[in-house]
């Protein structure tokens, strides 16, 4: 195993205490009380401005090991580059605007609910992946899982036509001043928000060899909900990684009886040496068996030489008159620009366009194996910009879920995850709406 973890070695009396061995945590699915459950407040935009020369040393003596296309799962990169979230928490942002996800629904037609997913699914891309320097989220361990919540003013989530929905233009709402959720876990709901909607999400590592996340989410007033499992393959590309997106996500409306089967795009972080940037790339699709309605969404990478970053195309059409019923174009972090078949058009600036905070329970009120509390010693470490701190606790996490791993391995016993169920090449939320109505 390649193992470059900071600019020095890690010194193991340095006062960093691990965690104790919580084996069994996924025993069974539990709903603790969340009333104190509050409007996040981490920004986790990344400033940096480039590798330090320390750094790049470090990373050219990493490159010098690895080979093109090398499957870089097992390969410990350094602290230095890790992003101050877990990969579960990046699959919440992009929930970041969930107005746009209820409006999906409220579409009158098939053609129309399927227009508002794309529309939704072009704008989730940029509050997720966050800042424009190429950060890895934290890999998130065997176990752990990730829960937050919206609620969204019902003035923001209208059964209007797509082109007069509400857009960059409409009047933010402050979610701080939405009071926090009294209950935990999804499905939950309070008469204090009868102007709001509630939408909830969990967020699972189902699997560390290969590995696979499932995340949920759900508003059962709006009956409808979305599931999604996800592995991650990457690998070396010379001066890049690339990060397949294995897997499919499944919208589930279940006022209208329609499934919507989508993937998602792969991401490259590039010039890895010098001031790495992110850019999504890949033809990801999505389906609607029950309407007929399908999309093509073409994530494109910039050219070589010239070209622009970040462009995005997408068009919808009824799958059986081969009617082309929207177009859209773009940059999926920038402007979208939207055309209608009936000669209608619409501009989305994703920059402006009002985002609703999460709401999340404080980290001392949170499981042994929720992202947060599992990560908050390296998250302070890399804010403080301690990184053999940050590795040192990293390196305790890593070391337990080993030590987890052959106890398992010795007394015979399956991994359960806690939320999730394995079903066929798939998994499922334990409790889903669907199965509930």
């Amino acid at each position: 195993m390649v193992d470059m973890k900071s600019s020095k070695t890690p010194n193991k009396s340095a006062g960093v205490a691990c965690q104790p061995n919580t084996q069994g945590q996924s025993s069974s699915p539990e709903t603790p009380d969340l009333s104190d459950e509050t409007t996040d407040t981490e920004d986790h935009e990344e400033e940096d401005l480039g590798v330090l020369d320390d750094q790049r040393n470090i990373m050219l003596h990493l490159l010098s090991q690895l080979k093109l296309g090398m499957d870089l799962t097992r390969v410990v990169l350094p602290t230095f580059i890790l992003e101050k979230r877990s990969m579960l928490e990046m699959y919440a942002n992009f929930m970041a605007h969930p107005d746009m996800f209820l409006s999906i629904t409220c579409g009158r037609t098939a053609e129309e609910r399927m227009v508002r997913f794309v529309e939704y699914y072009l704008t989730a891309f940029h509050e997720g992946r966050k800042g424009a320097v190429a950060k890895k989220p934290y890999n998130p361990i065997l176990g752990e899982n990730f829960h937050c919540s919206w609620y969204v003013p019902r003035v923001r989530v209208r059964p209007l036509r797509t082109t007069n929905c509400p857009g960059p233009n409409s009047a933010p709402t402050d979610s701080a001043s939405i009071p926090g959720s009294p209950q935990r876990g999804v499905g939950g709901s309070s008469r204090k928000h009868s102007d709001c909607y509630h939408v909830s999400f969990v967020a699972e590592q189902l699997s560390h060899h290969p590995p696979v996340s499932g995340f949920y989410c759900e508003c059962k007033e709006k009956k409808m909900c979305v599931n999604t499992h996800v592995w991650t393959k990457s690998k070396f590309m010379g001066m890049s990684v690339g990060v397949s997106m294995v897997g499919e996500g499944v919208l589930y409306l279940l006022e209208h009886d329609e499934q919507y089967v989508f993937t998602l795009p792969c991401a490259y972080a590039r010039s890895i040496l010098t001031v790495p940037w992110v850019e999504l790339g890949g033809k990801v699709t999505i389906n609607c068996a029950k309407s007929g309605y399908s999309a093509t969404v073409t994530f494109h990478t910039k050219p070589f030489y010239g070209g622009k970053v970040h462009r995005v195309t997408a068009e919808v059409k009824h799958n059986l008159t081969g009617n082309i019923v929207c177009k859209a174009q773009g940059e999926w972090n920038g402007v979208l620009e939207f055309t209608y078949s009936n000669g209608e058009n619409k501009v989305i600036d994703t920059s402006k366009h009002p985002i609703i905070k999460k709401k999340i329970q404080p980290i001392e009120k949170q499981g042994q194996y929720e992202s947060r509390r599992l990560w908050q010693h390296v998250t302070a470490s890399l804010k403080g910009g301690h990184l053999d701190a940050a590795t040192e606790h990293k390196r305790c996490l890593e070391d337990r879920q080993r030590r987890e791993a052959k106890q398992r391995a010795a007394s015979h016993s399956a991994w359960k995850p806690k939320y999730f169920i394995k079903e066929g090449e798939g998994w499922v939320y334990h409790n889903p709406l669907w199965k509930a109505q």
